[in-house]
Order: C-alpha cells, then sequence, then structure tokens
C-alpha cells in the first residue's frame, strides 16, 4: 500500500516532533504564515498544559511560568516547603516534552566532580592504563538539582558554566552540553536547618524564581485522590526538542516595541534605587540579565498566548519571577519583616504610575 504524502511526512519528522511544525524562517517573513505558526504553538501549549495538569494539582501560575522559562531556554529555581511538589513539577514536564532526564540530589558531601564529571584511570582488556572521561548528570536536557541549597557554596557553583555558556569545562577539556539544556533546581526555604545560601552569581543566572505555595483543601482533596491508589497517572510526550527549539527562535525574531522594551528597562533602574522603596529597603538591586529576562520571557508568554507582539503587561506579569532572587534587602528591610515582593510591589506601582 502507497503511503500518502500526511504519513511520509510524518514518518520523516526529526526526532519524533510534530510533523506539522511550521517552517520558522518562513513565519517571521510571511503574516499569514506567522499566524499558521502562532496556531501551531497554541495547540501545542494547550496540550503541554493538559499534560502537565494530569498530575499536578493546582500551582496554574508556577506552572505557566514554568512553560515559559522551558521555552524561552531560562533556568528556574523553585522554592517551596518539601512536598509541595516542586520535584513532580520538573519530572512532569520532563516526560511532557520527551527531554533527556538527569537529576542530582545535593548534599552537603556532594563534590562538584559528581555534577559535571571527570577523568579516571580505565584498563582495557591488554592492561593498559589511560585517562577516561567520566561525563557526569549535567550532560543531559533537562537536569533537576534537587534541594540544592543543601549543597555547599562550592559545589552549586559548578553549575555556573553550564548554567550560562552550556558548556562545562572538565581539566583542560571544554565540553559542550546537549541543546536544548535547562537545570530546573529546587530549594527549601533558608531559615530551614541544614540550608545554604544560594551565590549572588548563581541566583543571577536563574531566570525565573517560583514560589510554590502550600496547596488549598480542595486541592488536596484532589491530591490524595490522584496518588493514594493503586495506579499512578503517567504523562505520555506532547513535544519533542525540535519543537521546543522553533518555538524560541520564533519568540527571538519577533519584534518588540520601543515602550514595552523601555518599560522593562525603567523597572530594572528603578530596583537600583530609582524608586523610594529601592531606596528605603534595597541594598542591591537587579542586573542586566534582569532586563534579558523580562524581554524574552515577555516575547515568549506573548507567543504561547497566540499574539506576535508582547507588551507592557506581558512584563508587569514576569517581574516578580524575575526580580525577586536578584534584589537584596537592606537592614532595615531584614528588621521590619518586609518581603522582597512586597518591596518589588510597590516599585512596579511607582513605575507603572509614571
Amino acid at each position: 500500500m502507497s503511503k500518502t504524502p500526511q504519513a511520509e511526512r510524518r514518518n520523516s519528522a526529526p526526532d519524533g516532533g510534530d510533523p506539522a511544525r511550521p517552517d520558522i524562517d518562513r513565519a517571521l517573513q510571511d503574516p499569514v504564515a506567522l499566524a499558521e505558526a502562532l496556531d501551531w504553538v497554541g495547540e501545542r501549549t494547550r496540550a503541554l498544559r493538559q499534560a502537565v495538569g494530569s498530575v499536578i494539582v493546582g500551582q496554574s501560575e508556577v506552572v505557566e511560568a514554568a512553560i515559559v522559562g522551558l521555552f524561552a531556554g531560562g533556568h528556574i529555581l523553585l522554592e517551596g516547603i518539601p512536598g509541595v511538589g516542586k520535584t513532580m513539577l520538573v519530572r512532569s514536564l520532563a516526560d511532557a516534552v520527551a527531554l533527556e532526564f538527569g537529576r542530582v540530589q545535593f548534599t552537603p558531601d556532594l563534590m562538584p566532580t559528581d555534577i559535571v564529571g571527570t577523568h579516571m584511570l580505565a584498563e582495557d582488556s591488554a592492561g593498559s592504563r589511560r585517562l577516561e572521561l567520566r561525563k557526569g548528570p549535567v550532560f543531559t536536557n533537562l537536569l533537576l538539582a534537587d534541594e540544592v541549597n543543601r549543597a555547599t557554596p562550592k559545589t552549586q557553583s559548578a553549575l555556573l558554566e553550564a548554567m550560562a555558556e552550556g558548556r562545562v569545562t572538565i581539566g583542560r577539556e571544554t565540553l559542550q552540553l546537549p541543546r536544548p539544556f535547562f537545570v530546573m533546581a529546587t530549594q527549601n526555604p533558608l531559615e530551614m536547618e541544614g540550608t545554604y545560601p544560594l551565590p549572588e552569581a548563581q541566583l543571577d543566572r536563574f531566570m525565573f524564581k517560583l514560589e510554590v505555595p502550600f496547596p488549598t483543601s480542595a486541592e488536596l482533596h484532589e491530591i490524595v485522590a490522584r496518588t493514594v491508589r493503586a495506579e499512578t497517572p503517567t504523562i505520555s510526550a506532547v513535544l519533542h526538542a525540535d519543537d521546543i527549539l522553533a518555538i524560541r527562535r520564533l519568540a527571538l525574531g519577533v519584534p518588540i516595541a520601543h515602550n514595552v522594551t523601555d518599560f522593562a528597562i525603567r523597572i530594572v533602574v528603578a530596583t537600583q534605587g530609582g524608586a523610594d522603596a529601592a531606596k528605603q529597603y534595597l541594598r542591591a538591586g537587579a542586573s542586566p540579565r534582569a532586563v534579558q529576562a523580562l524581554i524574552l520571557g515577555g516575547k515568549m508568554r506573548a507567543i504561547l498566548d497566540g499574539r506576535s507582539n508582547a507588551a507592557s503587561e506581558d512584563i508587569q506579569a514576569l517581574a516578580l519571577p524575575v526580580l525577586r532572587h536578584r534584589v537584596l534587602r537592606n537592614f532595615d528591610a531584614e528588621a521590619d519583616g518586609v518581603p522582597q515582593d512586597r518591596v518589588l510591589k510597590a516599585i512596579l506601582q511607582q513605575v507603572g504610575g509614571r
């Protein structure tokens, strides 16, 4: 039996990706093709939300921001008390996008070589000895750094090069990591025993810091109904690596209005002392990476919503996840018990009112 053209396209789709994946170069040049590409993105995103939602109960804002970060290629830090579903969220995303998944359980005795790998002395069948590279778990698409703040700062810093440049250096050898590459780290609140604060340089490499709240009573009922039974829900892949890279290219290629970029810049500058709340409660503001994260995140949020142009509302919606781990409170804020989010909301109100 001869194959239909549709069947041939399906069989030839790269690495199992969607055969209907649009031509991104054409979409960036042709308004009609762009509209078709946005429809495809919307369809794939809805399927992804549905797949993750079959396992994760509630946490809609956290899931949405995690999806934006995943497509944007940004690393994500999830903070919450044990048992609220941080690790399950990362596993669910990995299953839904068919990415190679790796996990490192961070502990106080973990060493940098346990993450990136090392050269080890190996002996072949002839008895000859040579140094052999043993790659660490960082060589994957989606790396779960579980309870990252339970390791020492020295070990935490082993991820700096990987997160910033997508490569690692082992001895004198520099190796590229697979594409796409993401780090999704979980951490417990710093006031819990046995935790270490993450270095500011590493925090700045996370695109978002998402706070995972405690479930509501209704959500707890649903969690029990889904988990305390013989069969646990499973997730089938709805996206593949090439699909993620294509959506990212689409977001990077669409233009963004000058006033939207200016709004993002004014927010970040305000954290450096340009706003009253920053002068009163912050000793250090956000870095230029925050502007990049706001712009890319805003563009990605618009694309996933079926829009080709990011708006100021997209920037404002992502301001807290982008900024809360990039600003440092001063003594007055800590003494008065003023959290970062309250300071940032005051800054956003002042910048938005101009």
